[in-house]
């Protein structure tokens, strides 16, 4: 009898488990969902390392009870599914690949920001398209108390390249929809355990302020000239 009760407890404990897993952004994603990369010779809150979310450490442990098929096929449903028909004819084509539709207009009185510039941002990321096409949001500024603005430095690739080439190009004050491809974003690799290797990015991003020009040391201004975007 104590045999039985021990197999139903972990029948039960790998099931649970597998809820968890299955259950998109049930811990909250902490930074691992966040556009961020790593620039040394640039230093703002955007190079601070991202803390592990406590649903990847949940990951992680389960990894040996739950079947590697099943978090296969958890990658596919999370960044390679079907979503609802996006209509793409207002939107604009970017640089490789990259599409962008402008939700509100910036402040034309202001110039857009040059490279190794600081900047704020809001912004939401979804997968397999926008809210309104089904997609599933996957991280986002704005919390339940409110918006916690992302800073970084334009154009110095502490983002990923899709956001830098974007930003660049946007003004003070404008908020965009953007369609960022997998080369752009993360790649075949992914980022975070939350989005799988190949996943088209789709955000929803406001450059909220445009800050002053840093004043750069001769390496920094030698990289910038080695790292064209």
């Amino acid at each position: 009898k104590l045999l039985g009760n021990t197999h139903y407890i972990m029948v039960g404990t790998v099931v649970i488990i597998s809820c968890l897993l299955f259950v998109p952004n049930i811990w909250g994603l902490s930074n691992t969902g966040k556009p961020t990369r790593t620039t040394p010779l640039f230093s703002s809150t955007a190079t601070k390392p991202a803390t592990i979310a406590r649903r990847d450490a949940f990951s992680r442990a389960a990894t040996s009870y739950v079947a590697p098929a099943l978090l296969v096929w958890q990658s596919n449903i999370q960044g390679r599914g079907s979503a609802n028909a996006l209509d793409l004819s207002e939107y604009k084509d970017g640089p490789n690949g990259l599409k962008f539709l402008v939700t509100k207009e910036g402040n034309v009185e202001k110039p857009k920001p040059e490279r190794a510039q600081k900047v704020k941002t809001s912004y939401t990321l979804y997968l397999n398209g926008f809210k309104e096409d089904g997609g599933k949001q996957i991280d986002s500024s704005k919390g339940i108390f409110g918006d916690k603005p992302f800073e970084f430095y334009v154009g110095t690739k502490q983002v990923i390249r899709g956001w830098d080439l974007s930003l660049l190009d946007m003004r003070e004050g404008e908020a965009r929809k953007l369609i960022i491809p997998s080369d752009l974003g993360y790649g075949e690799k992914g980022a975070g355990g939350s989005i799988p290797g190949g996943a088209t990015l789709y955000f929803e991003v406001e450059l909220t302020e445009i800050g002053n020009k840093l004043k750069l040391r001769p390496e920094q201004e030698q990289w910038l000239v080695d790292n064209p975007l």
